[in-house]
């Protein structure tokens, strides 16, 4: 995942999707004028964009008329339906899998549908390998995968070979991870900003002076890795949004081992820990009196991002369980923004509820009705 050609690969593939499916799609709500829900929107991006990153397939979700993806629903509900089994005893769920009954059996329906796109995709990219003999040209992860699994078959010392559900799983958990967690930041994001409009004009300042650094007519829209570095002030203020409404609520972590904690509680084998990434991004003993403002300024010193402790600030989770796509979320959240931002001032429609949903991810229940207002550069 860290490797050279598939960060490569993501940069250019994500940057495509913006240039040349969200921005038009955006420039024609603008031009009519038409009020959408840009948390559905968001949704079919990151979700068409964490597609190629992983399988190198494009589901078309941003396509003209938003349509309504069977793999990308089915991806939502089980989701939803899975976390029924953490608010459920075990003696009421299981029964009703076993049985095939209530919500355990739309959780099998979207399982199986997402199964079948899953393993549709890893066969058509073996006999692709058969065929080619390699898969060199491709830059997915799913195809990296398998070109590494074709190296290792070529060396004897190795051990067992990758299966198909492997894949399957792998690229499925990627999509899992990625989907539902930048796009809910995202949303949460542009509801702060507009509220706060001297944050968003720091923000403008800040892609304006970055902006002007391309000298190219052709490239004047089009930032550069090195360019998304550069804009300390919307990491800083996507850090913030994010610690005010954490994609991941809740957490929770299982004992492998009897332990004691810090505060000398002892827990027991087995036992279940779990904390709230929300109520911790509100406590004023971690942030101090000013816990309720949104303040992107908390994150910076002399110009440069400041790296709280991973345990203080763990919505990116921390220590060997930290984020291996931290870096391709800031990426993403940070183009998605700029993108917008620098084209639209995004008016968030007066008279609806803005409240969290009760599920794994902290998805707005309502959604947010937005239109799009050009700004004049």
């Amino acid at each position: 995942m860290h490797s050279s050609r598939f960060l490569e690969h993501t940069f250019t593939t994500m940057r495509d999707l913006v240039d040349q499916k969200l921005v038009p799609l955006m420039e024609n709500l603008s031009t009519s004028k038409r009020v959408f829900d840009l948390q559905d929107l968001l949704l079919r991006f990151t979700f068409d964009n964490i597609c190629i990153s992983a399988f190198g397939v494009y589901p078309g979700s941003l396509e003209t008329g938003l349509p309504e993806i069977p793999f990308a629903k089915a991806f939502e509900d089980a989701t939803e339906y899975t976390l029924a089994r953490f608010l459920i005893p075990p003696f009421v769920w299981k029964p009703m899998r076993f049985l095939g009954i209530g919500y355990e059996r739309k959780l099998n329906n979207a399982v199986r549908i997402v199964h079948a796109f899953a393993n549709k995709t890893v066969r058509e990219r073996r006999n692709k390998m058969r065929k080619l003999g390699n898969l060199n040209d491709y830059a997915d992860l799913l195809s990296r995968l398998m070109q590494r699994e074709y190296e290792k078959e070529e060396d004897t010392t190795r051990g067992n070979y990758f299966s198909d559900k492997y894949f399957r799983e792998f690229c499925t958990s990627f999509i899992i991870a990625g989907r539902d967690t930048t796009s809910v930041a995202l949303v949460w994001f542009f509801w702060l900003v507009q509220k706060h409009p001297e944050v968003e004009k720091r923000i403008l300042r800040e892609i304006r002076e970055i902006k002007r650094k391309l000298t190219t007519q052709e490239t004047e829209d089009q930032f550069e890795a090195e360019d998304f570095r550069e804009m300390v002030y919307l990491q800083a203020a996507l850090t913030e949004s994010l610690r005010l409404y954490p994609s991941v609520p809740m957490e929770m972590k299982q004992a492998l081992e009897d332990d004691v904690l810090p505060d000398g509680t002892r827990v027991k084998k087995g036992a279940r820990i779990h904390y709230s990434v929300y109520s911790m991004g509100r406590i004023e003993s971690i942030w101090g009196k000013d816990w309720e403002e949104f303040k992107p300024e908390r994150w910076i010193k002399e110009g440069r991002i400041v790296s709280e402790d991973q345990f203080k600030y763990v919505v990116f989770n921390g220590g060997p369980r930290l984020c291996v796509g931290k870096k391709f979320a800031y990426t993403q959240m940070k183009m998605v923004a700029a993108a917008i931002l620098m084209r639209y001032s995004v008016k968030v429609v007066q008279g609806q509820e803005i409240v969290p949903k009760l599920t794994t991810t902290l998805y707005m229940k309502n959604g947010m009705n937005v239109m799009l207002q050009p700004r004049d550069w």
